[in-house]
């Protein structure tokens, strides 16, 4: 019988991303290194770290938070691919 490990949605972003093959060319690396959370969504990831760190934050509040954190690592792995091809192609970001 196989064993079954959790898997993650983070698991599951980085077969798909492949954030170790440098893949993309160089215009696709940089439109992909301008995704970012903007100023209003960093704002309330502040405070909703700031809440978790207190321990004051809601159940409704971390699930929010869970969100955000999931974008991010996705974020994350996009632009590791995209730095990564950037480099393999030798240009500059």
């Amino acid at each position: 019988m196989e064993s079954t490990a959790t898997i993650t949605e983070a698991d599951i972003l980085e077969r798909v991303v492949s954030p170790n093959i440098a893949s993309l060319t160089p215009e696709a690396a940089r439109s992909f290194l301008e995704f970012k959370f903007d100023a209003s969504a960093t704002k309330r990831i502040r405070q909703l770290l700031q809440k978790n760190n207190r321990g004051t934050i809601s159940a409704d509040e971390r699930t929010d938070l869970e969100k955000y954190l999931r974008v991010g690592q996705f974020l994350d792995l996009v632009h590791a691919k995209a730095r990564l091809s950037l480099v393999e192609s030798g240009s500059s970001q």
